[in-house]
């Protein structure tokens, strides 16, 4: 059986720096483009999604201490790259390594994920889940 990469804390701690203002506007052009494609395929892999997609919208808020949003644009642009240490598309095993950035990055900054993030984070996974269904 072929050995899967594991992701160190060194791997993490460099997954989540934060970056300069121009690498910060990149990694949230990039999360807006693809973050909820990058959701539909996580959803039956990553326990607390919920988390992760509140996350999103606490990046993406301006009301977001910097420090915090550089953090979470980090861990949501890794998560939403098809090809890191270990890449998504390996069926069990894709989507590990995007659970130990995002885990960290949501441990690092839980405290400025407000409810009203939360509240946006559940309707925007109960829209996906109509989706899959067939619903509107």
């Amino acid at each position: 059986m072929p050995k899967t990469p594991q992701l160190t804390k060194l791997d993490i701690a460099k997954a989540l720096r934060p970056g300069s203002r121009e690498e910060q506007k990149r990694r949230e052009e990039r999360v807006r483009s693809s973050f909820f494609d990058t959701v539909r395929r996580a959803l039956r892999h990553i326990p607390f999604i919920e988390d992760v997609v509140a996350s999103y919208y606490c990046a993406l808020d301006p009301e977001t201490p910097l420090a915090t949003r550089g953090i979470l644009l980090a861990a949501l642009a890794y998560f939403v790259l098809p090809m890191d240490i270990i890449p998504d598309f390996l069926l069990g095993f894709g989507f590990t390594d995007d659970i130990a950035v995002l885990w960290a990055a949501f441990n690092a900054v839980r405290d400025n994920i407000r409810p009203e993030h939360y509240a946006r984070a559940r309707a925007a996974l109960g829209d996906l889940q109509n989706e899959d269904r067939g619903g509107a």
